[in-house]
C-alpha cells in the first residue's frame, strides 16, 4: 500500500483544502470519490498507526490499541472499534447485506424508531457501486427482498446442502450471504479460503483498505498523520476553522475549508462534545443489534460443505406489521462449528449453527459523554430495549416451522450474544429540529463545512450489517457535494 505519511510537525499550522478526521469506511470511501474533485490538499488524521496485513497476520492482532483504553465503560458491554488505519476494514468479518426498504421508514410504518430523510431508492445506486468496489459476490436471488439496479460484481459463494434445501422450499426467503469475500480471487486479493478466521484474513481474500485502496493514501494531493489524536474542532459563525489534535504529547493545529468527521459512532460525538458543539442528541442513541446463538441437530443431513464462513440469510422474520410490536430478525446459517463439532461417531457434521440478529430501538439514554476533567469519552448504556428481545425471542420460538424443510432432530439455545460489534446512532441523520444531528447531505445542522460520516449517523437500527450502507452513504454524500 502506498501511503504518504507525513509528520505532525511538518503539518503544524497548515492550510488544507480538505481535513478527514479518522479513517474507517466512512472516510476512506467519501476520500475516494473526493480526491479527483479537488484542487488542493487533503489531510488525514488518524489516531491509530498502519498495520499491513502482513504485520496482522504476523502479530494476530489487527492493531496496537485496545478498544477499551480509548474510552470509559460504565456498563459491561463491550463496544469493539479498531483504531487503524482502515478502521473496521481491519478486523471486520465481511458480511454486506444492504438494509431492508422498510428500515428506512420504521416511523412511518410502524411507528417504532426513527426514520430516514430519505429511502432505499436513493441509496440504491450508491449501493451497486459501494458493492462493485469492494467486488462483492452475491446471490442474483436477493432482488426479490432487496431491490438492485445492477448485478453483483461476483457470483455467490457455494452454499451448503442446508442452503439449497432452504432455498428451493423458500425461494422468496432464502439466499447466499452477500459479502466482501471474493468467490473469484482478483488483482489484489486470493479467493476466500473457508477458514473461518475473517478478522485475520490468511490468504488476503476480503475487503480491506489496503488491498481496495492500494494507492489512496499515497495520492500525490493526500497528506496522512498517524498516531494522532483529534481533540477538538475550531468553529465560529456557522463553519469548522480548524482541527487541534495530539501526537506524542504535543498538541498541533491545522486548518481548511471543509471537513470530515468519521472516527467511530463513539469518538465522532467525543469530538463534538470537547468541542462544546452538543447540538440535537450528539452521543444520544447509541445502539447495535440484539443477537443470540444456537444449534440444530440434524438427523441424516450434513453440514459445512459451503465455501465461505456464513452462507445462507433467511428474511422469513425480517418485514411486516409486526414490526410494530416486535423487532425484524435476521437468520444466519452458518458453515463453521463455535461450540464444535457433534461427539457421536458418523454424525460429526449433522448439526446446523445459526445466529439471530434482531434491530433494537435506539434510546436517548444510551449515550457517550465525555470526562468534564479528562475528556475521555464514557459509554454510558442501560441495555438494549424488549422490542429488540421479542424479535429473536419470536424467531427461536417458530423455528421449527421455518426448518421444516430440514431433518431437524433438535433445536438448542446457545448464549445472547455480548456484542455485534456495530457501534451505531450517536450522530444520526434527520431534519433539524427532530433531535437529529446532521441533515440528509450528512453535513451538520449547524457547522455547514462539517459532513459526518460512518455508522454514527444511522437514525434507526436493522438486523442487518451495517457497513455495505456506511460505505454507500459516504459514496452519496461526496456525490452531493462534487457531483
Amino acid at each position: 500500500m502506498e501511503l504518504n505519511r507525513v509528520s505532525a510537525a511538518a503539518v503544524e499550522g497548515g492550510h488544507y483544502e480538505l481535513v478527514i478526521i479518522g479513517s474507517g469506511f466512512g472516510s476512506t470511501f467519501f476520500l475516494s470519490q473526493a480526491i479527483e474533485k479537488l484542487k488542493g490538499r487533503v489531510l488525514v488524521i488518524e489516531w491509530g498507526d498502519f498495520h499491513p496485513w502482513a504485520w496482522q497476520i504476523q502479530s494476530q492482532s489487527n492493531t496496537l490499541i485496545t478498544p477499551d483504553s480509548t474510552y470509559r465503560n460504565l456498563g459491561e458491554k463491550p463496544w469493539n472499534t479498531t483504531i487503524a488505519l482502515g478502521g473496521g476494514m481491519n478486523c471486520w468479518f465481511s458480511q454486506t447485506p444492504r438494509l431492508h426498504p422498510s428500515d428506512f421508514a420504521t416511523r412511518t410504518r410502524y411507528g417504532v424508531g426513527h426514520d430516514w430523510p430519505f429511502g432505499y431508492d436513493e441509496l440504491e445506486p450508491f449501493y451497486g457501486q459501494a458493492e462493485r468496489i469492494m467486488s462483492i459476490s452475491g446471490d442474483p436471488d436477493m432482488a426479490r427482498v432487496l431491490p438492485r439496479s445492477t448485478p453483483f460484481p461476483q457470483p455467490p459463494h457455494r452454499g451448503t446442502a442446508i442452503d439449497r434445501l432452504m432455498k428451493a422450499a423458500m425461494p422468496d426467503y432464502h439466499f447466499i450471504t452477500p459479502t466482501a469475500r471474493p468467490r473469484v480471487a482478483t488483482e489484489h486479493r486470493g479467493a476466500c479460503c473457508s477458514n473461518a478466521s475473517c478478522n485475520l484474513c490468511p490468504v488476503n481474500a476480503k475487503f480491506t483498505a489496503e488491498n481496495g485502496f492500494p494507492t489512496l493514501f499515497g495520492h500525490p494531493k493526500v497528506d496522512v498523520v498517524l498516531k494522532s489524536q483529534v481533540q477538538r474542532l475550531e468553529y465560529s459563525g456557522g463553519q469548522v476553522s480548524g482541527v487541534e489534535f495530539v501526537h506524542d504529547g504535543r498538541t498541533h493545529h491545522v486548518s481548511g475549508d471543509l471537513f470530515v468527521l468519521g472516527a467511530n459512532a463513539i469518538q465522532s460525538p467525543a469530538i463534538l462534545l470537547r468541542s462544546g458543539m452538543d447540538h440535537g442528541d450528539t452521543g444520544r442513541g447509541l445502539h447495535e443489534q440484539v443477537g443470540a446463538n444456537l444449534e440444530v441437530f440434524l438427523d441424516g443431513l450434513e453440514n459445512f460443505d459451503g465455501s465461505t464462513i456464513t452462507t445462507g440469510l433467511n428474511y422469513f422474520f425480517y418485514d411486516g406489521d409486526f414490526r410494530k410490536e416486535r423487532s425484524a430478525a435476521l437468520l444466519y446459517f452458518e458453515n463453521r462449528w463455535p461450540y464444535g463439532l457433534r461427539k457421536e461417531p458418523g454424525r460429526h457434521r449433522e448439526i446446523l449453527p445459526m445466529m439471530i440478529a434482531s434491530e433494537d430501538l435506539p434510546h436517548r439514554d444510551n449515550r457517550v459523554t465525555i470526562d468534564p476533567e479528562t475528556g475521555q469519552a464514557i459509554i454510558d448504556y442501560r441495555g438494549e430495549s424488549d422490542y429488540g428481545k421479542r424479535g429473536v425471542e419470536h424467531a427461536f420460538a417458530n423455528l421449527d416451522k421455518l426448518l421444516a424443510p430440514l431433518p431437524v432432530e433438535s433445536i438448542q439455545f446457545k448464549e445472547w450474544r455480548l456484542t455485534e460489534s456495530h457501534v451505531q446512532g450517536t450522530l444520526r441523520m434527520g431534519v433539524d429540529g427532530d433531535g437529529s444531528v446532521i441533515d440528509a447531505g450528512m453535513i451538520h445542522h449547524r457547522l455547514r463545512n462539517l459532513v459526518v460520516v460512518g455508522t454514527a449517523a444511522f437514525p434507526s437500527c436493522s438486523p442487518a450489517n451495517p457497513s455495505l450502507t456506511a460505505a454507500a452513504l459516504s459514496l452519496r454524500a461526496a456525490h452531493r457535494l462534487f457531483g
